[in-house]
């Protein structure tokens, strides 16, 4: 009667439609690639199935908060319109029936064999004895029977399904079924009922998918690997832009061996100028080094410019969301360090001040893609300087003069500028620090912050673990594709069985 929807929460991030945006970047993935040959229908809808299990499986291994939630419709949406006339006018009918004299018992009866069915799916394979009194007390036919004879008793029955959802329900749901005994209207009663079990329904898939989830972690990689492939054996075509990415990495990466691979792609020439520094010998990086510039470059990635890289469809919408919570916490940082190199040590150094301007900063950016950031800027320019008046006031300290709150503005609400000097530096710093979450024999390193960072350190570690997190399950899945890409990329004369750096 409710529908359920899979929805994975937490303090950073709070998109409930993470797991349907990977679903239609997987789905536009299939039906859109250019295999070599036409699939069936059939083929199209088992692929698909295939690839739902899979992005399931890779979301509750990737997501420690991944569970079942109800899907609730806005109000006056259509959806919800549709949803509640239909609702309606069903257990409207069912009251019709039950009014009549004799009372019709069809549609009751349907509903008590869902109730039984929903009963039995919620047993542990251990109730056998509480498995045979359910189907004995809610015997269909017996049931049918009764109300043939007009001998059918529905508040008898709805109490034995009450005291059995009790035993069965969590503890929080106790309240809930509590309250289903003082309704005495059998359909509002059946009804609240099939709430109620749709609540049960899903404290059980997820108390399933928390039981799975250490077997699921030990297995994913495998499992990832052999379903990936599987797809690649129906799609052979399913790699062409994974391999664009990596080649486009190494192109990079062969170009400038002494660049860093956290420099933004800005500063790096177009790859078609550097194809022929891939095949020089002396220029050749590393696989690593190659893999680990492709992860970078998903910080600058632009939706719909280029296709994102068939490995990494899954954890699209993650990396998005870190390439998001990346570009926030860079124009925080570049608007503190301005704001305290304009302002001084001796206000910065005031209990709380440094704080309050990042919650100001942080509030309005909250939401905003990059492109509106520089708008954003201007409200965040007045209310820094209104922050620093309020503070230079407390202390007893005279205000800035017009010419230097002018320019303290003008330096914030040109942060976004595309040659400004400090985001530049602190974007630099902020990739350094990433860049070192891409290798696990450098966690030690995480814990010393570059300059300028230490009023985001706290939300910068928590970014780095999620993209160190994130990476370091691909690479472990997708090293045996990556590595044969890079062999064909990075030494394309030699013969295939020769031998490359491994991830």
């Amino acid at each position: 009667m409710h529908s359920l929807g899979l929805r994975g929460k937490s303090s950073y991030q709070r998109r409930d439609s993470r797991l349907l945006h990977s679903w239609n970047s997987q789905m536009t993935w299939i039906l859109f690639s250019s295999p070599p040959r036409a699939l069936s229908m059939a083929e199209l809808l088992e692929t698909a199935q295939e690839v739902s299990k899979m992005t399931i499986a890779h979301e509750i291994v990737l997501n420690h908060d991944f569970k079942v939630q109800q899907v609730n419709f806005a109000p006056d949406s259509l959806e919800s319109r549709v949803k509640e006339t239909l609702h309606k006018a069903f257990w409207d009918s069912l009251k019709e029936q039950l009014s009549t004299s004799p009372p019709d018992y069809t549609h009751a009866i349907r509903l008590l064999q869902e109730i039984k069915e929903t009963l039995l799916s919620l047993l542990l394979p251990r109730q056998t004895r509480l498995q045979s009194q359910i189907e004995a007390a809610l015997d269909v036919e017996l049931i049918r029977q009764e109300a043939e004879h007009g001998a059918l008793d529905i508040p008898n029955l709805t109490m034995y399904i009450l005291s059995t959802m009790a035993m069965l329900c969590a503890p929080i749901r106790d309240e809930e079924v509590q309250r289903l005994r003082s309704l005495t209207d059998p359909v509002q009663l059946l009804r609240e009922i099939f709430r109620v079990l749709d609540l049960m329904k899903m404290d059980m898939v997820n108390f399933t998918i928390q039981s799975l989830r250490p077997h699921l972690q030990d297995r994913s990689i495998e499992y990832e690997r052999k379903k990936f492939q599987e797809l690649l054996d129906k799609l052979p075509s399913s790699l062409d832009h994974t391999t664009e990415w990596l080649r486009k990495a190494a192109a990079d990466t062969s170009a400038s061996p002494s660049l860093s691979p956290f420099q933004p792609e800005s500063n790096i020439p177009p790859a078609s100028s550097l194809q022929g520094a891939v095949h020089r010998s002396s220029d050749l990086p590393s696989p690593t080094s190659v893999l680990n510039q492709g992860y970078m470059s998903l910080l600058h990635w632009e939706l719909g410019q280029e296709k994102y890289p068939e490995t990494l469809l899954m954890d699209q919408a993650r990396l998005q969301e870190v390439r998001s919570q990346v570009n926030r916490l860079t124009i925080i940082a570049a608007v503190l360090l301005v704001t305290t190199g304009m302002c001084g040590s001796a206000l910065c150094s005031s209990p709380g001040f440094v704080d309050r301007l990042k919650r100001v900063t942080e509030v309005l950016l909250e939401g905003l893609p990059h492109t509106r950031f520089e708008e954003a800027l201007l409200d965040i320019s007045h209310q820094v300087c209104q922050e620093v008046s309020r503070t230079l006031s407390q202390l007893g300290c005279p205000p800035l003069s017009s010419d230097k709150t002018a320019s303290l503005k003008g330096q914030i609400k040109s942060i976004t500028d595309k040659d400004n000097a400090v985001r530049s530096v602190i974007e630099q710093r902020i990739h350094s620090f990433l860049s070192l979450c891409l290798s696990p024999t450098e966690q030690k390193s995480l814990e010393n912050f570059p300059k300028g960072l230490a009023p985001i350190q706290e939300e910068l570690r928590e970014v780095g673990r999620r993209f160190g997190s994130v990476t370091h399950h691909n690479r472990q899945v997708f090293g045996p594709y990556y590595s044969g890409i890079l062999k064909k990329v990075l030494l394309p004369e030699v013969e295939p069985e020769a031998g490359i750096d491994s991830f």
